[in-house]
């Protein structure tokens, strides 16, 4: 069987460093915002070329204390209009709706499946103070576009780079490093995963920055001291360490996912699939490699029958669960069909060529 992702081989070959790590912790006996978190930190925001990051629980609470903190900063009112894609892990609206902010939907596009620039100019109002790309699966939203729009109503930008770790735009910039904040999720399966949960902010705003270090840890400025009303929400001291050792292997496990892209691109010739549009460069990380095909559970049978492993991501968009029922009559129609016909290959660091050139041939055979 041909896994869709093997997360226990991914971490296998760290094994002797995430060892070393537990035993350093083990000996240090600082468990929570130490010494690993610091270190992780610095190194993060140098990564993606920002002069802070906070280490926080998720990616969700990394979002929700942005916006909260935006609120705290005067930039934000409760209440106020954030567009946000609708084809995206429904996570991204649930920060919205907990920060007291209204999400606006907005559509997708038909060719790499991120949000619809077209979309967000038709969307834009009065109400509206912030926007929220999705690098959805790994690659870049159009941010020059987005920016200018954000620039000429003054709004804030605030990427969701939860899939797309390591993503460099055509400038040689870094997700995390496009806009006025940035958030991460180290989901285990992530591109940066580490062996539980764990989030990240990342910004330039000192102001921010500041009033996220409170807001993650009860509000304090100092022990016992409380300046705000916080949450607990702290990157654990032992993931930090397991992310640490992963980070310096980001770019060639990305390298590797598009080297597997590419392989798919361009070997894959078959008029029931559609795929992502991809222009080569590193824009795009391959979180998710998804295609598009009208017979997609048919193609997901086939495929499992023939001992390769799939995925969907995602079955139900936000604005149709219901959870978000409010939602229900928006219409998003590039959106919803992409939830009927998108399904997500294999592709992961340590996946084979040949483990590669096994599915195109069951893709193409189908």
């Amino acid at each position: 069987m041909i896994p869709f992702l093997n997360v226990q081989q991914i971490n296998k070959r760290f094994e002797q460093e995430f060892q070393k790590q537990l035993a350093n912790t083990l000996a240090k006996g600082s468990f929570i915002l130490g010494d690993a978190v610091t270190q992780f930190e610095t190194d993060f925001s140098a990564y993606c070329g920002t002069q802070y990051c906070l280490g926080v629980g998720n990616g969700y609470d990394a979002l929700t204390l942005v916006l909260e903190a935006y609120i705290k900063l005067g930039k934000l009112n409760k209440g106020d209009e954030v567009l946000v894609p609708g084809n995206t892990f429904i996570a991204t609206v649930f920060s919205v709706l907990a920060a007291g902010l209204q999400p606006v939907f907005v559509d997708a596009n038909p060719y790499n499946y991120n949000i619809s620039i077209d979309d967000i100019r038709r969307k834009v109002s009065e109400k509206t103070k912030a926007i929220i790309p999705v690098h959805l699966y790994g690659q870049l939203a159009v941010m020059d576009a987005i920016k200018q729009v954000a620039q000429a109503k003054e709004l804030l930008v605030i990427e969701d780079a939860a899939q797309a770790h390591g993503a460099k735009d055509r400038y040689g910039d870094r997700a995390g490093s496009l806009a006025d904040a940035a958030v991460f999720s180290f989901y285990p399966a992530k591109n940066l995963g580490a062996l539980g949960d764990g989030g990240a902010i990342t910004t330039n705003n000192e102001a921010l920055a500041s009033v996220v270090s409170e807001l993650r840890n009860y509000g304090c400025t100092s022990k016992y001291v409380n300046v705000s009303r916080g949450v607990n929400s702290r990157l654990d001291e032992l993931q930090a360490a397991f992310l640490s050792v992963k980070l310096k292997h980001l770019d060639a496990d990305n390298e590797h996912r598009r080297m597997i892209a590419k392989t798919y691109l361009e070997h894959i010739n078959n008029s029931k699939i559609t795929q992502p549009v991809y222009n080569y460069t590193e824009d795009h990380v391959f979180h998710i490699f998804a295609v598009q095909c009208k017979e997609r559970e048919a193609l997901k049978a086939y495929c499992l029958k023939n001992n390769v492993q799939t995925a969907i991501h995602y079955p139900l968009p936000p604005h149709k669960q219901r959870a978000l029922k409010q939602f229900g009559k928006t219409s998003l129609p590039v959106t919803e069909q992409l939830c009927e016909t998108v399904l997500s290959l294999p592709v992961s660091p340590v996946q084979s060529l040949e483990d590669t050139h096994k599915v195109i041939d069951i893709i193409n055979s189908f």
